[in-house]
């Protein structure tokens, strides 16, 4: 990661000093009344990463004593609706994740004329200036696809699989992208339906017979990464396997040495600084960024550096 990169985690990091400083010094304007955020994301039912994400923005509102409100679809139609619902509830601020941007563009555009400022985070890296969001958090999943297809090339890796659980989803199409752009091999995605387990494992095996020669398996979440596992054992392969976010359990295949790495994009701090974001936004008027994304990844976690993360993963914000 350049030192562009460690500017901008670390800005995106500083922001929460700021916002306790500003609370401790009084110099945060005080709210006539108690200040309601909504929280809305694209997550699919079972997908332990939102967990994180919520735990570090439950933190952040329990740090600014504002009212949280979460609420979650998967699909295009109803993500976009529940921006209206929020809308209609008058709340403070939004924090979203814009994983399907031309099914929510409208929906964004009434709650931003509506008064109620919205940041991104998550999903919508190279669309929230686009759709007139006042700041976003998260990974850049081009720049993280693009480092997965270099590590692959330098693992000597000749044929890759992309295991994608969501098509359509923006950051999900950004990050199979990126690895597309760089990886020097034979490249394949093979899309899945949800987080029928089951149903991925025996997707993924029959791939894996039909097509002896790929050597590499990236799945896009880490709740993923069991069920490949089995797949590729099943399959009777030798494929390794990488994955992006990091859970406690990819945590220990990693250990183990079934899984090879996993791109952290530290889903608490994208959570956390959703909600500090827009309470220093209506606090103080701040805006963060420089008009820039504040970036929280990525960063490879491998069997190297393992031991450093995992206890903040068995605590849930790893």
């Amino acid at each position: 990661m350049n030192v562009t990169k460690f500017s901008k985690i670390a800005i995106a990091c500083a922001s929460a000093s700021v916002g306790a400083i500003l609370a401790m010094s009084g110099h945060a304007v005080a709210a006539s009344k108690p200040l309601t955020f909504a929280m809305i994301t694209h997550a699919q039912p079972g997908d332990t990463f939102w967990d994180i994400i919520r735990k570090g923005a439950n933190a952040a509102a329990a740090k600014d004593n504002v009212k949280l409100i979460y609420l979650a679809d998967p699909t295009a139609d109803k993500e976009a609706q529940l921006i209206d619902n929020v809308v209609q509830q008058h709340v403070d601020g939004i924090a979203l994740t814009l994983a399907f941007p031309q099914a929510m563009e409208k929906n964004v555009k009434e709650a931003e004329a509506a008064g109620i400022p919205i940041v991104g985070f998550n999903a919508g890296g190279d669309d929230w200036k686009k759709a007139g969001l006042l700041m976003y958090v998260g990974q850049d999943e081009t720049i993280a696809g693009k480092a997965v297809g270099d590590k692959l090339n330098a693992e000597g890796a000749k044929s890759v699989l992309c295991v994608d659980q969501q098509q359509g989803a923006v950051q999900l199409e950004e990050r199979c992208n990126g690895i597309k752009a760089t990886f020097k091999g034979k490249y394949q995605i093979l899309y899945t339906t949800g987080y029928d387990m089951p149903t991925v494992k025996s997707r993924v095996q029959a791939k894996l017979q039909q097509d002896p020669s790929i050597d590499y398996v990236v799945t896009l979440g880490a709740p993923f990464a069991p069920s490949v596992l089995g797949a590729i054992s099943a399959a009777g392969g030798k494929a390794k396997l990488g994955t992006f976010d990091l859970t406690p359990e990819a945590v220990n295949l990693i250990k183990a040495g079934k899984l090879q790495w996993a791109i952290d994009q530290q889903p608490y701090v994208e959570g956390y600084e959703a909600v500090d974001l827009l309470w220093l936004n209506k606090t103080n008027g701040d805006v963060v960024g420089g008009g820039g994304p504040l970036l929280t990844g990525p960063a490879f976690v491998t069997k190297a550096n393992v031991a450093e993360v995992a206890k903040f993963a068995k605590a849930g914000t790893r």
